[in-house]
């Protein structure tokens, strides 16, 4: 059967929907798979939707919705897994602004009940131009592909943090001005988190002249995967457009479930990296991330985030700790020459 499509969300970008899908009732539960629902309530605190366009757009209850089928566990949103099946009826939840369905597992009390949605059936794509011949829709297609190994990168200038919104795409985004401005070519990608277009957006708007993420390699989440073959199919991808670095945003935290540690343990992706920032809300988190990043063998370049918002917190960085601290708000350009002095010169 046809359905015309209210909303389309960011996260099946690869699909290529149109307004008006194809739907079948017979549902691959797999992760990325497009699936069609009806939203069934509001949520005035986390209740729009990411378009194609990146616009944000209120979901209104009986709104037809394309999503992804997807896990989260975010320390600060929802947390949500991919049921065993999946059939037309089934009620399932919103579990991010960026259109990634799932089973609600643990809510936030900031946050609200998740706007639950009812399984209308999967999205089916023609792949072949002049050919009627359909598949059931999956982010995978038109993924990049993914890379065991990692022979040539520019400069990596990686940011990670504690965890999530401690203000790491802020850094990154002002980072990516300032090296602008100073004439180099910046390309730039977001590896962990769960799909949502507005970081690498933000990173766009800032100058980079390549974006990339997760979702564009063929993923929903990166929840509980290793994610390494992934980000060296997107940085081998990078590194062949005219670029200087490339700047990698790390979404969560470096002891999350999305992949973070594992990434800075790869001796080969490491290998490349030649600054490291590391976002974080207070001195606890400071001081933990300079102990993980002991253990993993590397050097933090700069500490930034809200611990860095006053004196108190870049004081104690840089005298207790010995680690350059600046805010990526008030102290941007301290930031970009500290950087520019480490990769380039």
């Amino acid at each position: 059967m046809k359905i015309k499509v209210d909303k389309i969300s960011s996260s099946t970008k690869n699909t290529k929907l149109s307004t008006i899908v194809e739907v079948s009732k017979k549902i691959d539960t797999k992760e990325g798979s497009v699936i069609i629902v009806e939203a069934l309530d509001e949520n005035l605190a986390y209740g729009k939707i990411e378009l194609l366009t990146g616009r944000m757009s209120k979901v209104i209850e009986g709104d037809i919705i394309a999503g992804t089928l997807g896990e989260r566990k975010a320390l600060k949103g929802y947390s949500g897994t991919i049921p065993k099946k999946v059939k037309p009826g089934d009620k399932l939840n919103l579990l991010n602004l960026g259109g990634i369905i799932g089973k609600l597992v643990s809510g936030n009390p900031e946050l609200g009940k998740p706007i639950e949605v009812k399984v209308i059936g999967q999205a089916i794509i023609f792949p072949v131009f002049d050919q009627r011949i359909g598949k059931p829709a999956n982010i995978k297609e038109n993924a990049i592909a993914w890379k065991d190994n990692l022979e040539k990168s520019v400069p990596l200038i990686i940011f990670s943090a504690s965890c999530m919104d401690t203000g790491k795409t802020t850094a990154a985004c002002e980072l990516i001005k300032g090296l602008t401005a100073k004439g180099y070519k910046v390309a730039a990608t977001k590896l962990t988190g769960v799909s949502l277009m507005r970081d690498t957006l933000n990173m766009k708007d800032y100058g980079a002249v390549k974006v990339l993420d997760f979702n564009d390699a063929g993923m929903a989440s990166t929840t509980g995967k290793s994610i390494n073959s992934l980000a060296k199919g997107i940085i081998s991808k990078l590194t062949k457009e005219n670029i200087d670095c490339i700047v990698i945003e790390l979404g969560d935290g470096i002891l999350g479930d999305y992949g973070v540690k594992s990434f800075l343990e790869d001796k080969q992706i490491m290998k490349f990296a030649k600054a490291h920032i590391i976002c974080a809300n207070d001195q606890v988190s400071a001081w933990g991330a300079k102990q993980l990043f002991q253990k993993f063998g590397l050097e933090i370049t700069l500490i930034s985030g809200r611990v860095t918002d006053n004196t108190v917190g870049t004081e104690f960085i840089e005298k207790t700790l010995g680690i350059p601290a600046a805010n990526g708000i008030t102290n941007p350009k301290k930031i970009v020459s500290i950087i520019e002095k480490k990769v380039f010169k």
